[in-house]
């Protein structure tokens, strides 16, 4: 493998980013190229963020050869571009431990590096952050190092998120100064939507570019073919519109661009003259395509966003096959049988239409698919507009990021009973993004909502009944949960059944021991089963479907039937066992004697590693399951429990 690596002959000379600066023009040039042929060949082997990295690998080599970082503070929005980042702060020697157990995160962190001074993993935080450093530095924050220039790079995709405008907002007030970089490649995770995506290809619809006087060499040249188009587009939507950066300027930002983010020759000059000049607040507009310089990913759908290990040579993806559909599959293809004979249904995403599988929904129903861009908080109210108005809105959202609309997810659908129906996409742990992604917290913050209904799917095929149910509930909010990955291969319905609401189920009958399960480890809770059969014991094991609101007469019965009762369920502490813990408190039944346990994710955040790994970690796969059942019934081998 290691034969197969590039050669960097400049780079290897590169183990810091004080190294770059004794590095000639020409040589940063040669690092530029040889550190995107190492990101290549780095997340060949390990999978992970692409694209985004190869976008900004000259941006990452100007940044660090101008600035002094760690001193001056490097802050990269969302993160999935920091490959290259950590490649030149002293971390290419683990640089293909990226996104594994004990490895490199896939995001800049904090307890990683000093040259990371602000973790991320979500959009649209840099600028807020960045602003706080600044001022930090003005009141003499930290004394080592002492705080330098605070640099936020910034995603358009990003600038979609209303948290950015609050940042600049106050930055303009605040008159500090800080450097904003407006990485501009017409591209997040989908191509981003929305005026702001417009605006900004009208700065660039005008040629030649805005120029800093003496300072860019070629700064009035065109824009390459890639960017032609959208601006051409822009241009015939936006006639009339003064062209440059009065946007932000309004805000209080001196504004430069839009420049080349790929030429090194207009780059270097101008982030050296920004840095000896620039007083307040600055925005600097660099325009850069995602995938830059690998062609495979510069021609993908979302261009190298996420990929598993690949051949560098074709750009083929090594992905295991596997028998059982995604998850996200499942829902998709259920949302839309549901869509053929219901023209209500609509759908509503945050910048991720692949990842939700709505990309299908908006091919097929364009006129109901929104995209509402990086703006949780606002996709959240929007459905809730849409079901005040008579609409059945699906609201299709990561668990991490449905985190951001927390507020309006309580204030404008749940207080009002507003029937918006909450597609939870990668709940529980999600294996190499990490703790950032991890879906934990979903059960516990839904759930204490008055009126609103929280099922989750234990394998696919329950995930269509869950479709269908949320169709036909109108009578308040409702949400159902499923994991990142494919399903445990059961055999699917043709369509999808209503379930009964706060209903759950029994899946095998024993004695002694019942074990009720919520969501997706039932399959690890029937291995556990299995195994405990084999030492005599023979658990009963249910399948709750609703955290809220609770089965009763199920968890009664359960309780009364037998003398230990344990959930499991892939949430932090205060969420589906909280609440039959509550039940059972409420009803007296601990005075029976009842041995009742929880399993539910630790308390901690999990780091990056195989989901199993994670799992492990967490202690919820079927050997912890198994375990946790001998220990309350103080059985430590099948001989001592015939004895």
């Amino acid at each position: 493998m290691a034969d197969d690596r590039p050669q960097t002959p400049t780079l290897d000379r590169v183990q810091s980013p004080a190294d770059l600066k004794r590095l000639s023009d020409a040589e940063l040039c040669r690092v530029a190229d040889e550190l995107r042929a190492e990101t290549v060949s780095a997340v060949s082997e390990t999978g992970g963020h692409l694209g985004a990295g190869l976008g900004v690998v000259e941006l990452t080599v100007a940044l660090h050869a101008v600035f002094d970082t760690p001193r001056d503070r490097l802050i990269w929005d969302v993160s999935h571009q920091c490959y290259p980042h950590k490649i030149l702060t002293g971390r290419r020697d683990r640089i293909r431990t990226l996104r594994q157990k004990d490895g490199l995160s896939g995001f800049t962190k904090r307890s990683e590096s000093a040259y990371d001074p602000f973790g991320a993993a979500h959009s649209s935080t840099s600028i807020s952050a960045a602003l706080g450093f600044a001022v930090a530095r003005d009141l003499g924050g930290a004394a080592e190092p002492a705080l330098g220039d605070a640099i936020a790079v910034i995603g358009d995709g990003a600038m979609s998120a209303g948290m950015a405008y609050e940042a600049m907002n106050n930055a303009g007030h605040l008159k500090r100064r800080l450097f904003v970089i407006l990485n501009d490649n017409e591209m997040s995770i989908a191509p981003p939507v929305g005026a702001m995506s417009s605006y900004l290809s009208s700065l660039y619809a005008g040629a030649p570019f805005q120029e800093l006087k003496a300072a860019a060499k070629g700064a009035v040249s065109l824009l390459p073919e890639p960017f032609q188009e959208g601006a051409r587009r822009a241009k015939e939507m936006l006639k009339g519109m003064a062209v440059g950066g009065t946007f932000f300027e309004s805000l209080g930002f001196s504004y430069l661009g839009p420049i080349d983010g790929h030429d090194l020759e207009q780059l270097l000059p101008v982030l050296r003259t920004v840095k000896d000049r620039a007083t307040g607040p600055m925005l600097i507009h660099v325009v850069t395509q995602k995938g830059k310089g690998y062609a495979p990913a510069e021609t993908a759908r979302d261009k190298g966003h996420g990929v598993s290990k690949f051949d560098v040579v074709t750009g083929a993806q090594r992905k295991a096959p596997s028998n059982a559909p995604s998850y996200t599959k499942v829902f998709a293809q259920a949302l839309l049988e549901e869509a053929a004979e219901d023209d209500k249904i609509c759908a509503v995403t945050a910048a991720m239409p692949d990842g939700t599988g709505l990309n299908l929904f908006a091919e097929r129903y364009p006129s109901r698919c929104f995209d509402v861009g990086i703006a949780e908080q606002h996709g959240v109210t929007f459905a809730a507009g849409l079901a005040a108005g008579g609409m059945k809105p699906f609201c299709a959202i990561y668990s991490t990021f449905l985190q951001r609309g927390y507020d309006q997810v309580v204030h404008d659908v749940a207080l009002q009973r507003l029937p918006v129906r909450f597609a939870i996409d990668r709940a529980g742990l999600v294996g190499a993004d990490g703790a950032t992604h991890a879906g934990a917290y979903d059960i516990g913050f839904m759930a204490n909502l008055p009126g609103m209904v929280v099922m989750a799917a234990a394998d696919e095929a329950e995930l269509k009944h869950m479709v269908a149910t949320a169709v036909a509930h109108d009578e308040g909010p409702i949400a159902f949960r499923f994991p990142r990955g494919e399903g445990v291969g059961v055999e699917m319905p043709e369509r999808g059944e209503v379930l009964q609401i706060g209903k759950g189920r029994l899946v095998r009958e024993g004695k002694g021991v019942a074990i009720l399960s919520f969501g997706a480890r039932l399959k690890e809770v029937l291995e556990a089963a299995d195994n405990l059969g084999a030492q005599g014991i023979a658990p009963t094991v249910a399948d709750a479907r609703f955290a809220k609101p609770l089965d009763r007469d199920l968890i009664l019965a359960l309780a009364a039937e037998h003398d230990v009762l344990v959930t499991i369920e892939e949430g932090a502490v205060g969420g589906f066992g909280s609440h039959v813990a509550q039940l059972l408190a409420d009803e007296g039944v601990f005075d029976t004697g009842l041995k009742f346990r929880s399993m539910v994710l630790p308390d901690t955040f999990i780091d990056q590693a195989s989901p199993s790994d994670m799992y492990a970690v967490a202690k919820l796969n079927a050997a912890d399951i198994q375990a946790k059942i001998l220990t309350v019934l103080n059985v430590d081998n099948l001989a001592d429990r015939r004895a």
